[in-house]
């Protein structure tokens, strides 16, 4: 990833979560992500085609889980990955479709985090 001063990369997403295990293995599963560096309170996932890392990070116990951020995860076919994820067990809302310009559904991970599989381009 490259970044300067004046024009910084956007290089992670942190989220606060009950259980890094239960979430970094949601990831993994349904999205493809890899573990990119562990430590104590700390996983830092990413994908093996690039773009932003997510890190899931030990939420305190009088933190609240879930957040007003949404994932969004491009994919080419929104039906198609729906289908897939459903038989892991990832039950994604009805298809939402822009006309002329993209389809999205949306679910939640185990933490209560808004994701989104779209295929708006990037």
């Amino acid at each position: 990833m490259s970044y300067s001063a004046t024009t910084p990369a956007l290089g992670r997403v942190i989220l606060y979560v009950k259980d890094i295990g239960k979430a970094g293995a949601f990831y993994q599963t349904h999205f493809g992500l890899r573990v990119a560096s562990e430590e104590r309170g700390w996983l830092d996932l990413a994908s093996p085609s690039g773009g932003c890392r997510i890190a899931l990070h030990q939420a305190s116990k009088g933190q609240k889980s879930g957040s007003a951020v949404k994932l969004v995860f491009a994919v080419r076919d929104v039906e198609a990955f729906k289908k897939r994820a459903a038989g892991l067990g990832l039950k994604f809302g009805p298809v939402h479709v822009i006309p002329g310009s993209h389809e999205y559904a949306n679910a939640k991970d185990p933490a209560g985090n808004s994701i989104s599989i779209s295929t708006r381009p990037v």
